[in-house]
């Protein structure tokens, strides 16, 4: 029996409405997925995760599809609209791109990512943010963020690049006890196989991405996002030229952080100057 088809949503972005008329066009030429693949030099896999709306749109699809199916520039005009959208799922989106990534490059301009967090660091954090929250409901918080920590023990393990700024480091969230205890967790993976973590001081002044943080993920595909977070939202970014420009800021910020040696260091001198 064939797999029944999933329903689309093209009233849902810009997005979802790319996958819907790729669909229908296809459709309308008799083509299958496999098909159109061999036209547009794809994969079966890509081309039914975009239709779907659950797969990046890749940058020259549009005009092979033009050319496919006869359709004078829509794709096109529908790609310039879809590449400046907010993924509807960001989150989840963001998860499963994380768990494609090869490589992943964080800046964190205020707080350890939650890559890094300990159980105790986390808790606070979920406290803060959530006061309403029970303590059922921090735990449930917590807990999750622990189990996205795996992605760190999986085989092959993704390298881990990650530059904070001192704030992160001098902001003793939870208090002396649970900071120490998340110092020394950062002081073990500042200079491993698989990690490198450096700490930009504050004398290095203004830079590119102050206000907020910044993910740069690197897929096994060879593919390159970013996802920007503030306070409350997050933005992912699949627009080739908007990451390049990410990750050249991201590459002067290394230039001007500390060394690992000297992360380590600087890390461990804090550490010391918390009291228990």
């Amino acid at each position: 029996m064939a797999a029944r088809k999933r329903e689309l949503t093209p009233e849902r972005s810009a997005r979802h409405l790319f996958g819907a008329e790729l669909r229908r066009h296809r459709e309308l030429a008799g083509m299958s997925l496999e098909q159109l693949a061999d036209v547009v030099n794809s994969s079966r896999s890509h081309l039914s995760r975009i239709e779907l709306a659950e797969y990046m749109i890749p940058p020259e699809l549009p005009a092979q599809l033009d050319a496919a199916f006869g359709t004078d520039g829509i794709f096109v005009k529908l790609y310039a609209l879809a590449r400046h959208e907010v993924h509807p799922d960001k989150y989840r989106r963001l998860m499963e791109l994380e768990a494609r990534a090869r490589a992943i490059a964080h800046y964190a301009g205020q707080l350890v990512p939650g890559l890094l967090q300990t159980k105790d660091y986390a808790r606070a954090l979920f406290r803060v943010s959530n006061p309403d929250a029970t303590a059922e409901e921090i735990e449930e918080k917590v807990a999750a963020r622990m189990g996205r920590q795996a992605l760190l023990r999986t085989t092959p393990a993704p390298h881990l690049s990650v530059i904070l700024d001192e704030a992160c480091v001098r902001r003793p969230i939870g208090g002396p006890v649970v900071m120490r205890a998340q110092l020394a967790r950062l002081a073990e993976l500042v200079d491993t196989p698989n990690s490198v973590i450096q700490v930009l001081p504050y004398e290095r002044g203004e830079h590119a991405l102050m206000g907020g943080a910044l993910d740069l993920l690197t897929l096994d595909d060879g593919t390159a996002v970013a996802y920007e977070e503030g306070i409350t939202t997050g933005q992912l970014i699949e627009d080739k030229e908007r990451v390049v420009r990410r990750m050249r800021s991201y590459d002067l910020l290394r230039a001007y952080a500390l060394s690992p040696t000297q992360t380590a260091a600087f890390i461990l001198s804090v550490m010391e100057a918390l009291t228990p």
